[in-house]
């Protein structure tokens, strides 16, 4: 599914992305998925960056399962007694 990403550039970026994306035949969207695929993979293989170990490391916190879920539960019984007052 594609999202709405919106920032402001400089009218030259705008007209180079619009102008490679003529040359090419491909759309603007195109270009800029094209260009940050590009630049990630070059990053990642410079930076030798690990998306898995960056995302995937839940399970390494300090606190245990039991303080995470009170912590959770209090936050959530704390924003109802808001409501209900």
């Amino acid at each position: 599914m594609d999202k709405v990403f919106s920032t402001r550039l400089d009218e030259s970026v705008v007209r180079r992305i619009g102008l490679l994306a003529q040359q090419l035949g491909m759309t603007k969207k195109a270009i800029i998925e094209t260009a940050i695929q590009t630049l990630a993979e070059k990053v990642s293989a410079t930076y030798e960056i690990d998306i898995w170990k960056q995302t995937c490391g839940a399970w390494h916190r300090t606190e245990s399962p039991q303080t995470t879920v009170e912590s959770a539960r209090g936050a959530f019984r704390k924003s109802m007694q808001r409501h209900h007052r």
